[in-house]
């Protein structure tokens, strides 16, 4: 039987974070001691009294479908949160929890694209933009940034990326994957642009906002008077609270946007997880400040990795001022010949680096940056320690 598969499902690449910890999997289950570095999960344990209010929503029953949008009592805690954090005032209308921040994402695409609308992606970006965006049918349009600006887009960037096709703009501050953050003044700048191109909606995908190591202040978007009425800003559990397996994101959007979200997801997926969603309430309620304990460990790690990192010729590194990766950039290595492996691009380099020091992480090419590689530092010292040593040790 021939291939019946789609166009659309034929286009989309695999993600290369997902790849890379699979490949990890089965070396290990070989049995080879593979250090993973690919996956943006924290090693912590999610907080006792998360998981506290968790068993109590067991206790107390709940068990049944949730509102396709979100519990009630959920969606006035975020908007507590976006308020005390952010200084946005959403109403209920306007938030819609999902089945983590990439659900979020790929409902804003689906609900906001046609067939040939182009979104501006600041590369790097993180993985699943571009493929999100292509499954809407939109043309991701990249613009390159490099380490030598903090991997940040200039509003002259912006204004020469920008046609008369552009329907809007996704951005991750912090990034992932390159841990920079735009300040309240570049973002401002940006919007003075994007104030000529009233069509243009923007995406600020805010899900490492708390994973701040406090150079720079967290800036939204959505929070400049003249760009509230256009800006989606998505957020979630996952990284500041190491709720990953939990899967709940949210948006706070413009209510003709939410209602489109609300509508798309309900022949979807419906509501998210019940007990998980009890959980966020509590995550949300409580001040950022119970969770900055593991904030101060990333920035231990960050600075551990980034000293042995700088010890290595041939790595680049700018200073992430956020999330829990670096993104360095190893193209001295590019058509160098190693162990008898000739390295002619970073996804050669990411693949050398688990095959000869048995350590993963994922390739630049998969954020649209082809000359870095990213590397989680979300592992214990012991683990970064070694794995650094490995990789020294390979090149």
């Amino acid at each position: 039987m021939s291939n019946q598969l789609s166009d659309r499902i034929n286009s989309v690449t695999p993600s290369a974070t997902l790849e890379m910890a699979a490949k990890a999997r089965e070396l290990r289950a070989s049995g080879k001691d593979i250090i993973g570095l690919s996956l943006g999960e924290p090693d912590f344990k999610v907080p006792d009294y998360i998981r506290e209010a968790a068993i109590q929503a067991v206790n107390d029953g709940y068990n049944s479908y949730t509102p396709v949008d979100g519990y009630v009592d959920l969606k006035k805690a975020i908007m507590t949160k976006f308020k005390r954090d952010n200084d946005l005032s959403y109403e209920p209308s306007q938030i819609v929890v999902s089945t983590g921040a990439k659900q979020a994402l790929y409902n804003v695409a689906q609900v906001c694209l046609n067939k040939g609308d182009e979104v501006i992606l600041p590369c790097p970006y993180w993985v699943s933009y571009s493929d999100i965006v292509k499954l809407a049918d939109g043309v991701p349009i990249e613009v390159s940034t490099s380490i030598d600006t903090d991997f940040k887009m200039t509003p002259e960037q912006l204004e020469a990326a920008i046609t008369p096709k552009t329907k809007m703009l996704w951005y991750s501050s912090p990034c992932n994957p390159s841990g920079s953050i735009y300040s309240k003044d570049e973002l401002r700048a940006l919007a003075d642009v994007l104030q000529k191109h009233p069509q243009i909606i923007v995406v600020s995908d805010e899900i490492y906002e708390h994973i701040n190591y406090g150079v720079t202040g967290h800036a939204s978007m959505a929070a400049f008077e003249d760009m509230y009425d256009r800006t989606v800003t998505v957020n979630g559990v996952a990284k500041a609270f190491a709720m990953t397996g939990w899967r709940i994101g949210f948006i706070g959007a413009p209510a003709y946007i939410a209602r489109a979200c609300n509508k798309l997801q309900g022949q979807v997926t419906s509501g998210a997880n019940c007990i998980a969603q009890r959980a966020v309430i509590t995550a949300l309620e409580e001040s950022p400040e119970r969770v900055q304990y593991m904030v101060d460990e990333f920035k231990e790690r960050r600075k551990l990795i980034l000293g042995l990192l700088n010890e290595i010729e041939g790595f680049k590194c700018n200073e992430p001022q956020g999330a829990f990766y670096v993104f360095p950039d190893i193209s001295a290595y590019f058509g160098k010949t190693l162990n008898g492996t000739t390295i002619n691009n970073a996804s050669d380099f990411a693949m050398y680096l688990l095959e000869n020091a048995n350590v993963a992480t994922v390739t630049g090419d998969a954020f649209g940056n082809p000359k870095g590689i990213r590397i989680s530092y979300a592992a214990s010292k012991e683990e970064i320690i070694e794995a650094i040593n490995r990789i020294k040790s390979a090149l």
